[in-house]
């Protein structure tokens, strides 16, 4: 069936607008602010607390937490809550790493440890922090060093935006073991799971554990409401990255991750000494129940893909 041109005209300017309207309300980047303390990272945005990353020296791994969302003010992540303790928030971590984990409780077991933070911008439209750490265990030689790069933004009044570039260098041969603990992940506020009555959809339009668990998808975006907001986390992964589109590893109780370690094509995969693995991810926190032509325009618009 064919439309006259005003008709084509009225349909192609409706799906325009309905792409742009994540930055109509309106589109002015916010101010941040950035505190570099022994332990933690403080970020704030318009004088108020968006996100902590934090490196203590008796940590697991380095972490955000609270992760804020933009109208609430309220964490849209949990951190290390019951039944699942060894999840905090945002991260990355593994296990299976050469006999150690990286990602569970028990600092005995292997860890990842912050050897230096630097605060390269703290203050303006976007804060910066590099950071080198060291995974090590007891006993063990450590199988890899990784250097990160975290850019943390505000491009509208309900968006935020935490972009995290990391690259592992294995020190040793490194074998990593079939494990559905591993690398990029967050874990979402149980009130905004899918089990509290929230979404989780991917880029294919899949929805909840049944429809994402193990599917390839470039990202995925987690959303509920509470208090008669809603408020949600998508992470997006960047084409370069290795395995890319991953697939992902997801709970109905709210975690996802962009991961291949739970489906080796040999049951382990294995890094080389000197070998270095960059992997590039953007975290949006968002306001509002973000349609998929929304999400794939932000996906879109992540600059240097």
């Amino acid at each position: 069936m064919s439309h006259p041109p005003s008709a084509t005209l009225t349909i192609g300017l409706a799906l325009l607008l309905s792409v742009l309207s994540v930055r109509a309300e309106p589109s002015i980047p916010q101010s941040l602010a950035a505190e570099l303390k022994a332990d933690r990272v403080v970020i704030s945005i318009s004088g108020k607390v968006f996100t902590e990353y934090l490196f203590k020296p008796d940590e697991k791994h380095p972490y955000f937490f609270p992760v804020n969302g933009p109208r609430t003010g309220r964490s849209v992540t949990t951190c290390r809550t019951e039944p699942y303790p060894h999840h905090s928030s945002v991260f990355l971590g593994c296990d299976k790493v050469n006999g150690g984990n990286y990602w569970q409780e028990g600092l005995e077991r292997g860890r990842i440890v912050s050897k230096n933070v630097k605060l390269i911008r703290a203050a303006g439209g976007e804060i910066i922090i590099e950071q080198d750490c060291r995974w090590e265990r007891p006993g063990a030689e450590a199988p890899f060093d990784d250097h990160r790069r975290i850019t943390i933004s505000a491009p509208s009044p309900d968006l935020r935006l935490i972009d995290f570039a990391v690259t592992l260098t294995a020190r040793s041969k490194v074998r990593i073991e079939k494990t559905n603990h591993s690398l990029f992940s967050a874990r979402m506020a149980p009130e905004l799971s899918v089990k509290a009555g929230g979404r989780l959809i991917n880029a294919h339009g899949d929805e909840s554990e049944k429809g994402t668990f193990g599917k390839p998808a470039p990202w995925m975006d987690a959303r509920g409401t509470r208090d008669g907001e809603t408020e949600g986390l998508a992470i997006f992964c960047d084409p370069k990255n290795r395995w890319h589109p991953a697939p992902w590893f997801t709970r109905d109780y709210g975690f996802l991750s962009p991961t291949p370690m739970f489906w080796p094509e040999n049951g382990f995969m294995e890094f080389t000494p000197g070998e270095k693995l960059h992997l590039r991810y953007r975290v949006l926190i968002h306001a509002g129940a973000l349609s998929h032509e929304q999400l794939q325009a932000e996906h879109q618009r992540w600059p240097d893909r």
